[in-house]
């Protein structure tokens, strides 16, 4: 080559393209478009369903749980991804450990909190007092004597032993979250550990994300025909009238988490400067999936991408929630502290404050590892009981029959739970911009990129070069 000619270009690399700005919130849209709208419409239809016909409602629960499946196909695929791409992106895997330890710090306190609320309010109202019930006449029976067997052989350690799969393929086969959790974080980190030649894999991550949100954005289209298969099915087949029956425990225990969510939650955004009256409306298309389906998995995914959206990063949306999903359950903690002292008190079983505290220091491990699974409410409730044999676990069977209308309340409020554990862990890592936050919650939209690049907080990120951005796809 002469020493005149210029030097040969190299071809610049292909990159994935830019991500879209995200998309308005639901509020932008017509009504008739938007997801809670047409979820809240299937819901009450379903209530007419149920209670109109009866054995039509109860025949329709293969549509409500048709779609809860299909929900929890994309959840460890999610959670796979979401974790092992926010891992492989950052800049450093100290990084990594001190977003699980402060999550894990943050779940007990939040944990211990729900417990003492809960604890406080049925002390206080005694929705029990007056019940006489004979512990010796309660027979175990179905579902619930299958939970008591499954409580009483579980022991305080079961999410410890119950974290490693005994294969990688069942772990998700079987949608194992927290053994999903384990296998991705020991990917992430492999993936981090063996530097440039994981990249093409990590950026692969990245692409493969785009594509299994897709999938979900058409799975959501099935929300509302399945939010009314499940209500129809629930009202068909225990009746309005099992809400009457124990009315005042489902009221103290909605009223209960109500005031956590409000007062105590509320108290923790204000303090990082978060209106928790605005974040609950920025997800009020995830309540209602939530209130619809009776279960919070099924608005996980979106949770995730929605938190995103708020300019969190991905490794610690990736990190914080799933592992919340089994470590940080505001709303079963709520419930189990109320349903144990009920038990106690409809069955004249008297409990010292020392020996109510013990209860709630054994709950702290039993509430623990089991989101998700079916019962799971009963079986750590009955965990907790068979550990200090002062409250008849048989007790379980006066609230067996409302344990339904409960799970709702107790999905919702964990939800919540877990959105503003997020948050707090993002401000705890210095990575929370309150003022993008306020500005998505307040219009629906930042009209900034959604935070991709891991090793960097999300001020640094605004000022760098959208060709840097282009890398990431959503």
């Amino acid at each position: 080559m002469a020493a005149s000619d210029p030097p040969a270009q190299r071809p610049a690399p292909p990159s994935a393209p830019a991500p879209a700005p995200p998309r308005a919130e639901a509020s932008r849209r017509p009504w008739y478009r938007q997801l809670y709208v047409w979820v809240l419409t299937a819901i009450v239809t379903g209530i007419l369903t149920g209670w109109l016909w009866p054995a039509t409602g109860s025949a329709l629960e293969p549509v409500g749980t048709t779609f809860v499946s299909a929900i929890k196909m994309l959840i460890a695929p999610i959670v796979f991804l979401t974790i092992v791409g926010g891992i492989g992106s950052v800049d450093s895997l100290g990084r990594v450990g001190r977003v699980g330890l402060k999550s894990l710090l943050y779940f007990q306190a939040g944990t211990l909190a729900a417990l003492l609320v809960g604890l406080v309010a049925v002390n206080v109202f005694q929705p029990g007092a007056g019940v006489h019930a004979d512990p010796g006449t309660l027979r175990l029976t179905g579902d619930a004597g299958q939970y008591v067997k499954e409580g009483e052989a579980q022991g305080w350690w079961h999410f410890l032993t119950d974290l490693v799969p005994t294969s990688v393929v069942g772990a998700f086969a079987e949608g194992d979250i927290l053994q999903v959790i384990f296998f991705s974080v020991l990917f992430g980190v492999a993936l981090k550990a063996v530097g440039p030649v994981g990249e093409p894999v990590v950026d692969g991550i990245h692409r493969l994300s785009a594509v299994v949100f897709k999938i979900l954005q058409y799975v959501m289209l099935a929300a509302p025909v399945g939010a009314f298969g499940a209500m129809a099915y629930t009202i068909g087949t225990y009746g309005i009238s099992t809400l009457t029956s124990l009315g005042q425990l489902i009221g103290l225990f909605y009223g209960t988490s109500a005031f956590f969510v409000v007062v105590v939650l509320g108290a923790i955004t204000a303090a990082i400067r978060i209106n928790i009256f605005r974040l609950l409306a920025y997800l009020r298309e995830e309540f209602v999936l939530v209130l619809g389906t009776s279960s919070s998995e099924s608005a996980l995914p979106r949770l995730m991408e929605k938190l995103e959206r708020l300019g969190i990063r991905r490794d610690i949306v990736g990190l914080t929630v799933p592992t919340g999903y089994s470590f940080n359950l505001d709303g079963s903690s709520i419930y189990l502290s109320l349903a144990a002292i009920y038990i106690a008190q409809a069955t004249d079983t008297p409990l010292s404050i020392g020996q109510q505290l013990g209860l709630l220091a054994i709950m702290l491990l039993t509430s623990k590892g089991s989101g998700g699974v079916t019962g799971a409410g009963f079986i750590a409730l009955a965990a907790t009981l068979s550990s200090v044999g002062t409250v008849p676990a048989a007790g379980i069977m006066l609230i067996f029959g409302i344990d339904k209308f409960m799970s709702e309340c107790r999905a919702l409020t964990n939800l919540a739970g877990n959105s503003v554990a997020t948050l707090v862990v993002a401000r705890w890592e210095n990575a929370l911009d309150t003022a993008r936050v306020n500005e998505v919650l307040r219009t629906g939209s930042s009209g900034r990129q959604p935070v991709r690049e891991r090793g960097r907080s999300s001020d640094q990120e605004e000022g760098e070069d959208s060709s840097d951005l282009a890398r990431v796809t959503r």
